[in-house]
């Protein structure tokens, strides 16, 4: 094993941790590592919502570059932030283990859902959720790293903000003051980790596909695929969660409006074996059921 693998990553403290997760993983298989941190378009911009900038894959296209023109190896990423269309040439090498997926409310007392309130988030998926269950409050945009937001939070009037619980617990600064929102539905594959390397690098993709988990790779599989289908890039309010139980694949997913006034949900199972194509089979029928015409008021909308 006489390769170095170079590790690309954003220079944040969770996809720190996540890269240095991977790295741990490769060295206990016997390669030689080395990290190679980056700082992304999404990470220096903070001041406009992601939406706005009209970028796909914000975070994750200055490690494409790095990869495409060899600085790194293999790039980590948190496997939501990832557009589901890959780069020419590179490919999906690995996907760890799933953390939780919950998304959960970061508060500063046990908020009283009937009174005015302003909740925090970066998310069209979580805003349009939010405002499904709470019309009458309002939500604000927040940008930044965990710790920024969190920090943010604290210095403001804000009632919460809504975070990712897998990333708050992953570099423990997981508050107290915190509920978890069981009835929003995830980003398609929130929770989980993605390896990418280059195609024609034989070397890495052995070293990464040992590192992959079968389960979380079919799961996140199929809640991309729908993602994929529904053409909901990182934009749209879509929102979709697979589970394994029993050797079948429960799968719930949801297209909202913008303002969360309007949702088309499905919900389906299928035996694990008979899992091939399930995810755009859940997507059209989201689209059968009105949802062409939602995801052409969306995008018109975003244009504006």
């Amino acid at each position: 094993m006489s390769k170095t693998i170079r590790i690309g990553t954003r220079d944040s403290e969770l996809a720190l941790w996540q890269a240095k997760t991977v790295q741990k993983q490769l060295e206990d298989h016997g390669y030689t590592t080395e990290l190679v941190p980056v700082k992304s378009t999404g990470d220096l911009i903070l001041d406009k919502p992601l939406y706005e900038l009209g970028i796909t894959g914000i975070f994750t296209k200055t490690l494409d570059v790095a990869m495409l023109n060899g600085t790194v190896d293999i790039a980590v990423h948190s496997m939501k932030d990832v557009p589901t269309a890959l780069p020419i040439g590179i490919v999906q090498a690995a996907v760890l283990p799933r953390a939780e997926t919950e998304d959960i409310l970061v508060h500063k007392g046990a908020p009283d859902y009937k009174q005015a309130c302003t909740i925090a988030t970066g998310s069209l998926r979580r805003q349009a959720q939010w405002l499904n269950r709470y019309p009458n409050h309002k939500t604000t945009d927040i940008r930044g790293n965990v710790n920024t937001r969190l920090q943010k939070l604290e210095e403001s009037d804000w009632t919460g903000a809504i975070f990712a619980k897998a990333g708050l617990k992953r570099i423990n600064v997981l508050p107290e003051n915190y509920e978890v929102l069981d009835w929003m539905i995830p980003a398609p594959a929130q929770g989980a980790m993605l390896v990418v390397a280059m195609e024609e690098d034989t070397f890495s993709k052995e070293a990464c596909a040992k590192l992959n988990d079968r389960t979380t790779a079919l799961c996140t599989h199929i809640e991309r695929e729908f993602l994929r289908t529904l053409e909901g890039g990182c934009t749209a309010p879509i929102g979709a969660l697979a589970q394994e139980i029993d050797g079948a694949i429960r799968f719930k997913g949801v297209l909202f409006s913008l303002d969360g006034a309007t949702k088309i949900e499905v919900e389906q199972v299928v035996s694990t074996e008979n899992a091939l194509g399930f995810g755009t089979d859940c997507a059209l029928e989201v689209l059968d059921n009105d949802g062409r015409a939602l995801m052409k008021e969306i995008k018109i909308s975003l244009k504006k």
